[in-house]
Order: structure tokens, then sequence, then C-alpha cells
């Protein structure tokens, strides 16, 4: 049976870029499991209220319903025992990266991206949008927007323990992919699906990390829609 997956979207169907909606789908991808990515928007709470979650992403497989990119993360590594492991360096570590992901990753790339979020969210969204990131950032999009350059130097800064990361072993999970390099690469997905603005430099190392995890999986993260900084 196809597994289902509530998926957030833009004003296209199709433009898909909720960094947790990314984990998950690399996540499926990894153990070869088929899916179903079903294209949601920020105010259709209704819908996914009714398997029990205020957000995305969302699974349902068979009868079971699961929320949360870590929760379905490991239902899945408990579920499919006999496809390739998420965590083959244990959940510890990854959980590590996931913290280190969601304290600095995400706080240094989203105030970058941000107002590109909301020029590509459905009409319908674009209220709840503005007013809930307004009063998570303490000022208007388009002021967030006017100062990122000021902010860019620092969150290239701020990579430097992936960089390093990345000089000593291929992937963040060591000599294979995992799930560690889901998370931090879904990021990066992020900021792809939704704006040009280059958040690396041409000669950055994480560059060529970064283009193999775009060819992983037949292509996944490569056919979606985004731009390629």
């Amino acid at each position: 049976m196809t597994i289902q997956m509530y998926d957030l979207c833009g004003a296209e169907p199709d433009r898909r870029f909720s960094p947790f909606c990314w984990r998950t789908k690399f996540a499926l991808a990894h153990k070869g499991l088929d899916y179903e990515a079903v294209a949601w928007k920020f105010t259709e709470k209704d819908v996914i209220a009714a398997h029990g979650s205020k957000t995305v992403p969302v699974i349902v497989d068979g009868d079971v319903k699961v929320s949360d990119s870590w929760a379905i993360a490991e239902y899945l590594e408990k579920t499919y025992p006999d496809t390739p492991s998420l965590f083959p360096n244990g959940v510890g570590e990854t959980r590590f990266v996931k913290a280190w992901t969601e304290t600095v990753l995400h706080p240094g790339i989203g105030p970058l991206v941000m107002y590109d979020i909301y020029r590509h969210v459905a009409p319908e969204d674009d209220a709840y949008f503005r007013e809930s990131r307004e009063a998570r950032v303490g000022m208007k999009l388009e002021e967030l927007h006017a100062g990122r350059d000021g902010r860019l130097k620092g969150m290239r800064a701020s990579l430097n323990p992936l960089r390093q990361t990345l000089a000593a072993q291929p992937w963040i999970g060591g000599e294979a992919p995992a799930h560690s390099d889901h998370i931090v690469m879904s990021a990066f997905m992020w900021a792809r699906g939704i704006s040009d603005y280059k958040l690396l430099e041409d000669d950055d190392p994480i560059n060529d990390w970064r283009n193999r995890m775009l060819d992983l999986y037949d292509g996944l993260g490569r056919r979606s829609p985004g731009y390629d900084w």
C-alpha cells in the first residue's frame, strides 16, 4: 500500500518547500518506500486535523497516522527494518544534527528567505503567513528582507562545523548518506524552493555535498521546482 504524505506547497501546487516535509520525503526515498505527496496549504488546517495534527508533515500508512518529521523517521525505522537504515550510526548522533539544524541553521537561513516564501505562498495563505511570521521576527517582512545582506556573512560562518565534517568524510552520515544528511539538506531545500538568493559562495565545499544530495534518489531534490544558485 502506498503511503500518503501531506506536504506543504505554495501557490504552485508542485512547489514544495517545507524543510520538515523534505526530511520525510528524503527518509521515504532512502528506504525505497512508495508514497504519494499530497499538496497542502498553510490554512488548510481542517484537512490534517482529521489526522490528529496541526502541522505537516503527516503520513498515513494504512490505518496508522503519524505527524512530526522526527516521529515519522522513527516510525519508518521501526516499521520497515529490512530497508536501509536512517540511523546507521545510532539515533543519538542524528538527534544532535537535528538540534544543530534547528537552533543554528534554520535561524540563520530563515530570515534570509522569509520574504521570498511570502512571495510564493498561495493567495489564501498571504494574511496568515505575514501575521504569524511578522509576530515571530518582530518586524515587517519587507524590513527583514531589506537587511538580509548584513546577515549573510554570519550565516555562512555558522556553517563551519558542516564544512569541517564534509572535509573529513563524504557525507554527514559518514561513508554513505543517512538521515543526518536529510535533515541538513532539507534546510537548503527550504531555501532552494522559494529563493534565488545565493546562500553559498561558488567555492564553498558545501556546494559539492549539496549537489550530490540533489542527485540522490533519482534526483528527488533536483527534480523539484526551485532555484539553482
